[in-house]
């Protein structure tokens, strides 16, 4: 995503202050295929949780609640957009490297834990959800 500094920081500024997907999925984590996941970033105090309903393999509801830097909470409501209607196994492979084509070499290296908190609490999310599913398939509490 080519961009110069100012369209850049409008963008970051704009999921700061008018996040995507905020909020909670009630009873999420009663539902089945439905997780909330919690991360965070000691160094800066950032914290976020991730609320996600799975159907079908695919991402169908997601949405978050969290405080910290405006990098941290942008670049999580830049990742519901990214993730949301995509199929589980394809943001298990998402790296590093989507973040900083959207927020920059710059700010991604500088910040690497800000910049891709929402995406790593996304995996943990499917991961755990994965693992939830594999107990119930083979009868384990």
């Amino acid at each position: 995503m080519a961009q110069d500094k100012q369209e850049l920081m409008d963008y970051i500024l704009d999921h700061y202050e008018n996040p995507r997907n905020s909020g909670s999925i009630s009873d999420a984590d009663k539902a089945q295929n439905s997780i909330c996941q919690n991360g965070g970033n000691p160094g800066c105090g950032d914290i976020v949780t991730i609320c996600l309903n799975v159907k079908d393999g695919k991402i169908v509801d997601l949405k978050f609640e969290g405080e910290g830097c405006i990098v941290s909470q942008a670049g999580t409501s830049i990742i519901t957009e990214k993730v949301l209607g995509k199929d589980i196994e394809e943001v298990l492979k998402m790296g590093p490297e989507m973040m900083t084509e959207i927020l920059g070499e710059e700010l991604t290296l500088s910040r690497p834990e800000c910049s891709t908190l929402g995406l790593a609490t996304v995996k943990l999310a499917i991961n755990e959800l994965k693992r939830d599913e594999m107990k119930k398939a083979n009868n384990i509490d």
